[in-house]
């Protein structure tokens, strides 16, 4: 249940007789408002080790999402952070993507995923990536209108789809996130422990400082940067959600270290009442009010976040609760609710409207012919 599913979930509250269609699905990792939709998979599904190594069939996934039949439905919405958006749907229906990132690890990320990968997922990537590239900004036209999650994301669809979108951030559920007294010493990181996230930069920046730092997640390089830590660093995998909120209101600040597509952790923090350093790149110039729920540092590298922390710690002698919580009103799910029905209708009376040729109505053009 992580961001893209909790969109699903939103969009289940505001469609909720709707059918949803995915690769791969795992009943047990998902909330039971998913489990009572009506799921069903693609080929994808029956692959071996599919439920976990899903991303493996990402060359697959194209054919996968043609051979769907969606010829029954007016409205077809993608959520998109892979190829989701490649189904063909009816000619009369209205597609609308709300898209959370064009395919990273094709796109601006790619040397990066390549970088950190294995020699076979190297060879894979050599062999496949410029076909599903093409496919990609082939299947982009096949939308009728693009959401972005976020201003960075809308820059994003221009830069590889050359379409316009409309950014409508994603609904956070800021009200279950309470303020606290008890604020303890020590900053927090908290994601998944992966290249583009760069919790390298945290750990290696506050073994200089010295201050208290809690990274809470894993993934593939959790063991490495458990070996590099010093003493004053902590690490936690998991946390129930009750913990995870103590955790966002009792810590001093987040760092955020991710160039992230819109990144809901921060305004977790945020309503949490507690600040965040942000890499000054991404969705994080959307969600952090700079001098009221944050700062920023701008140079990715060890010196450049030490100078950022100790400019945050100035910061943090001014620095409002009330503010910085007030600041993350806007990201409330009735906003989000708003704005995507907004979307939707207009997408659908598009659909709806008779369809024209270089401006001129198709009557005037059988009339031409005649």
């Amino acid at each position: 249940m992580r961001g893209g599913e909790r969109v699903l979930e939103r969009i289940l509250n505001l469609y909720p007789n709707a059918d949803i269609y995915t690769h791969a699905y795992a009943p047990e990792r998902v909330s039971a408002r998913i489990r009572a939709a009506n799921v069903q998979t693609t080929f994808i599904q029956k692959l071996p080790g599919a439920r976990t190594h899903y991303q493996k069939y990402l060359p697959l996934m194209p054919r996968a999402l043609e051979a769907l039949d969606l010829s029954a439905y007016d409205l077809v919405i993608s959520s998109e952070s892979g190829p989701a958006k490649g189904v063909i749907t009816n000619p009369d229906a209205a597609h609308v993507c709300y898209c959370h990132s064009p395919m990273r690890y094709l796109w601006d990320q790619a040397p990066l995923y390549r970088k950190n990968a294995g020699l076979v997922s190297r060879m894979g990537m050599d062999l496949f990536s410029q076909g599903l590239r093409m496919w990609d900004v082939t299947s982009a036209q096949r939308v009728d209108r693009f959401m972005a999650n976020s201003n960075f994301i809308a820059g994003r669809i221009r830069k590889y789809y050359r379409r316009d979108s409309t950014v409508v951030f994603p609904p956070v559920d800021v009200d279950a996130f309470a303020l606290s007294r008890d604020v303890e010493p020590h900053y927090l990181w908290l994601g998944q422990m992966t290249a583009y996230k760069r919790p390298d930069l945290a750990v290696e920046a506050f073994n200089r400082l010295g201050l208290p730092l809690l990274m809470v997640g894993d993934g593939e390089m959790e063991a490495r940067l458990r070996a590099q830590a010093g003493p004053n660093i902590r690490f936690a995998k998991n946390l129930s959600y009750a913990a995870l909120k103590r955790a966002y209101a009792t810590a001093r600040g987040l760092i955020f270290t991710a160039e992230e597509d819109f990144g809901i952790v921060p305004v977790e923090m945020m309503a949490s009442g507690r600040p965040v350093l942000a890499f000054q790149r991404g969705g994080a110039m959307d969600t952090v009010t700079d001098g009221v729920s944050g700062r920023f540092f701008d140079n990715a590298s060890v010196d450049g976040l030490i100078a950022g922390v100790q400019d945050f710690e100035r910061f943090l002698a001014d620095f409002s609760p009330e503010a910085c919580k007030k600041s993350v009103a806007r990201f409330a799910p009735e906003i989000f609710d708003a704005a995507f029905q907004d979307c939707v209708a207009k997408a659908l009376a598009e659909a709806a409207a008779p369809r024209s040729v270089n401006g001129v109505q198709p009557g005037f053009l059988e009339h031409a012919a005649e």
